[in-house]
């Protein structure tokens, strides 16, 4: 089987990367960043370089690709800031890689799941797309807008048996969060039943649940992964 996994160079992407490899996977990393080349050196992947943002760029480099299996979309940026201070490329840049990305990749690969009559696509998304945030109302409209693509598309093909699902993590140790400040990332730690960050490893072993056949029967659900800080 083929997994295909955007933004796979760095954080979450990379231990979905390392985790599918490890469970026997042929594994595709897409990333804009040089560093996805060492990430699938390291691994034995096949690392290109696309930009999931454009619909154009997305095509050509499916038709590279070829059919995959299982498709992981993983990569998203943030650009935070209040919104009387947003600048219009603050908020394209985000929707256009977080949630057009998702749009693009899944239009790409789509068809060949039709064909075959098998898939499974998860979609990373944030408790932020569930709950919104001061300051991030690009970040949370592109993650809120994954949520819902996720339940139509399921929709759309579950008769084909591809299942199609949203991961919503919480407080993930990565490089993102570790430009919060002190102060913040405490203010999180205290609102987590838990007490603790989650860890990019823990988001990769629930997309191989999701995508093993013990989830054959779970499909348009959005899973909230965040030590039970939205409940």
């Amino acid at each position: 089987m083929i997994a295909l996994v955007t933004g796979g160079a760095r954080g979450i992407g990379k231990a979905i990367a390392q985790k599918l490899k490890a469970d026997g996977l042929k594994i595709i990393i897409w990333d804009i960043v040089d560093e996805g080349s060492d990430i699938a050196k390291a691994i034995d992947a096949l690392f290109m370089k696309v930009d999931i943002a454009s619909f154009k760029d997305v095509t050509s480099a499916a038709k590279s690709t070829g059919d995959i299996d299982i498709l992981i979309n993983n990569a998203g940026i943030n650009r935070d800031k209040l919104l009387l201070r947003m600048q219009e490329e603050d908020w394209d840049n985000v929707l256009n890689i977080n949630l057009k990305g998702v749009f693009n990749c899944t239009r790409a690969f789509l068809p060949g799941m039709i064909k075959k009559k098998w898939g499974r696509i998860v979609n990373i998304s944030s408790i932020i797309g569930i709950i919104g945030n001061r300051g991030q109302s690009n970040y949370a409209a592109s993650k809120a807008g994954i949520i819902g693509f996720t339940k139509s598309i399921a929709k759309e093909v579950g008769i084909r048996n591809i299942t199609c699902n949203t991961i919503a993590p919480g407080y993930i140790e990565t490089e993102m969060t570790g430009q919060l400040t002190e102060e913040v990332k405490k203010a999180y730690i205290e609102s987590i039943p838990l007490k603790r960050p989650g860890t990019p490893g823990e988001v990769a072993d629930l997309v191989s649940f999701l995508i093993s056949e013990k989830a054959n029967y779970i499909t348009g659900q959005t899973i909230h992964l965040d030590g039970g800080m939205v409940m």
